[in-house]
């Protein structure tokens, strides 16, 4: 199995243009841009489409319930078009936070609501009438004049990623999605997740393998392992502790499932109380460790074997430095090292020649 790389992507300047352009010279499959409370993805893709030509452009994530599904559906399609086929949409339901703090809009039956959202893109993207009639959305709306109308844009594949961490939406990925928007992903216990997504995709009559399986990681080429793990694992102390309400925090949820309970509640608490740096120490360094790629080439070179051989197929990666130089140096680097941990058989090929030999 081949291991390909994602960047994030910060379009809103030259800067971060030029190293989307610089990224796509050197390999990568997909930029993907983020949509949090600061800028809204779909307008940086409209702009990368115009600068780049290969690279696959994704939004991870369009939050459900900002756009109707129709102008979800609209925005999709033209991206498609701008960027001739490379246009990757990335959804997912994000947290009642967000929603409902920032958006105002109710964080109300997540997992019907971005079933019903793919469905509707889908009707959408193949030129069909928007006649749909689910537990959320009902096109055209009941008791009026109106008839469904079908879209007038060129009728084109949308790739639908689902950004998903409990186990509902894990399986609806696998029932519906072409791609999982991982995070909060260990190796040594994928199967927390992957048996959900497989579970969804066999209700469906598809297999595992039918989901482009992408997860989130940092790089940092160090030498001195300790300091950067301690480093990474301090930011945790604001996923814990602030990224979802007490009782609710999706984060925090998917590290307990792991083994992490513990060391999340002591983390979650002690921020809460306003410790906020008690609650960065807290943060175990292992998991500084186990969600990044942090050493000499050498030891990232054997993580990137690692999450090859445990069924990842992409890995979302953070820029590498700070300038832009730095940063396209150090994604050379990762490509150089990516392409020697390919050209190697995976460990499951190595069983099955070692198999056949006996």
């Amino acid at each position: 199995m081949t291991l390909k790389l994602g960047v994030w992507a910060n379009p809103i300047d030259s800067a971060g243009r030029d190293y989307i352009i610089e990224a796509e010279r050197l390999g990568v499959d997909i930029a993907w841009v983020p949509e949090a409370w600061a800028y809204d993805a779909m307008t940086q893709l409209g702009a990368l489409a115009a600068v780049t030509e290969k690279i696959r452009l994704g939004s991870a994530i369009a939050q459900i319930g900002t756009r109707t599904p129709a102008m979800l559906s609209m925005t999709a399609m033209t991206l498609q078009q701008m960027s001739a086929g490379r246009f990757v949409l990335g959804l997912g339901t994000s947290g009642p936070q967000i929603m409902e703090g920032f958006h105002g809009v109710e964080f109300d039956r997540p997992i019907a609501r971005t079933r019903e959202t793919i469905e509707i893109v889908r009707l959408a993207s193949r030129g069909e009438r928007l006649a749909y009639h689910g537990e959320i959305y009902q096109l055209p709306l009941p008791g009026g004049e109106c008839k469904a109308i079908r879209p007038r844009g060129e009728p084109a594949h949308i790739p639908v990623y689902v950004a998903s961490l409990g186990p509902a939406n894990l399986r609806l990925t696998g029932a519906a999605g072409d791609g999982w928007i991982g995070n909060s992903f260990f190796c040594e216990t994928a199967d927390v997740f992957f048996d959900e997504i497989r579970a969804g995709a066999d209700s469906a009559g598809r297999s595992l393998s039918d989901v482009d399986l992408t997860v989130s990681v940092g790089v940092e080429f160090t030498d001195d392992v300790d300091a950067a793990a301690r480093r990474h694992a301090d930011g945790f102390a604001f996923t814990f502790g602030a990224m979802g309400s007490k009782d609710s925090n999706f984060y925090n949820n998917a590290f307990a499932k792991q083994g992490w309970g513990d060391d999340v509640a002591a983390v979650q608490s002690l921020w809460l109380a306003g410790d906020r740096a008690g609650a960065a120490a807290r943060v175990p360094a292992e998991i500084g460790l186990g969600q990044n790629l942090i050493g000499p080439p050498a030891e990232i070179k054997r993580r990137l074997r690692q999450y090859r051989d445990c069924g990842i197929n992409s890995l979302r990666i953070g820029p590498i430095g700070e300038t832009l130089d730095a940063q396209v140096d150090g994604l050379g680097q990762l490509m150089d090292l990516l392409l020697e941990v390919n050209a190697e058989p995976a460990r499951a090929e190595l069983a099955r020649t070692d198999s056949d030999q006996q």
